[in-house]
């Protein structure tokens, strides 16, 4: 049971319950996931599965894209609409032009203060661990991107929006700043992720459609085409015999149909073996090989 399953998050789990949920229904202790989702939030939650979870490492900086609301008027301590209100809710009337201009001036490269509630570590600890014994977490700013931060449309206090950013992006964060700019207050309503990295919306599959997979012996059949993991990097497929040497760590001679300094070795269609880079020429060292 190796591979990439994408899965449509509900709200009100965490990344980790779903990681649990899929352990028990493939019955495979090795899941890990691509980038987590808040609770509240829903969405692309990629899972890397078997032998495949080596391929986190691929993924540490990919972007991700979101479409949410951000409602104006009060703050919360959360930054969300799960946490208390920081203070009394005030009467706010906005127009879609004033959010467009504040919302530029949140992009680029921007820094960011990450929310007391969020799995942030200090000296190792969550910082939602100490949010919620009441500790000063001393948070610091991080410098993050937001390559594309788009207000869809306005009404009365609420602002609906689109938006492109870099790993490790807030988008609690990015509401909650918005309303101290604004004078008024403002924590991140709803979230949903619909893409991180290659993965989108059409990937995903619900829980549901994992566990009726499970039951029936196919769930294997919900994941990800592995010839479609990495974009980025080209495919080579190997004979038996090049597949033996690079299972065994060996340097191979490849088809030299790319000037990539790294390949995705296949042997067949959809069993990847390898992630192998460019040693010199059309030899290839296996940099990552997938034990069988």
């Amino acid at each position: 049971m190796n591979g990439v399953l994408v899965i449509d998050k509900p709200q009100g789990f965490t990344s980790h319950d779903v990681i649990n949920r899929v352990r028990r229904l493939l019955g495979e202790r090795s899941v890990g996931h691509l980038g987590t989702l808040d609770p509240a939030a829903t969405g692309v939650l990629p899972l890397v599965v078997g032998n495949l979870t080596r391929l986190a490492q691929f993924y540490t900086r990919s972007e991700k894209v979101y479409e949410g609301t951000i409602r104006f008027g009060f703050a919360t301590d959360t930054f969300d609409a799960e946490g208390e209100p920081s203070a009394p809710a005030q009467p706010v009337s906005l127009t879609l032009e004033e959010v467009k201009e504040l919302a530029s001036q949140f992009q680029g490269t921007i820094q960011q203060m990450p929310p007391p509630f969020s799995a942030k570590k200090i000296a190792g600890v969550p910082a939602y661990k100490l949010a919620r014994k009441k500790k000063d977490a001393q948070l610091k700013p991080v410098t993050v991107e937001v390559h594309e931060f788009e207000i869809l449309n306005v009404n009365e206090d609420r602002a609906h929006f689109r938006a492109r950013v870099g790993s490790g992006t807030y988008m609690r964060s990015l509401a909650h700043d918005m309303g101290h700019k604004f004078g008024c207050g403002a924590h991140l309503e709803s979230l949903r992720r619909t893409a991180a990295a290659e993965f989108i919306l059409e990937d995903t599959h619900t829980l549901e459609e994992l566990a009726i997979g499970a039951e029936k012996g196919s769930a294997a059949d919900l994941f990800v085409h592995p010839r479609k993991l990495l974009p980025a990097i080209p495919c080579v497929t190997v004979t038996d015999e090049a597949a033996a040497m690079i299972r065994c760590g060996r340097a191979v001679n490849l088809p030299d149909f790319s000037p990539a300094p790294q390949v995705k070795v296949f042997f067949g269609q959809k069993e990847m073996i390898a992630i192998a880079r460019r040693i010199a020429g059309t030899l290839f060292h296996p940099e990552i090989v997938f034990p069988m």
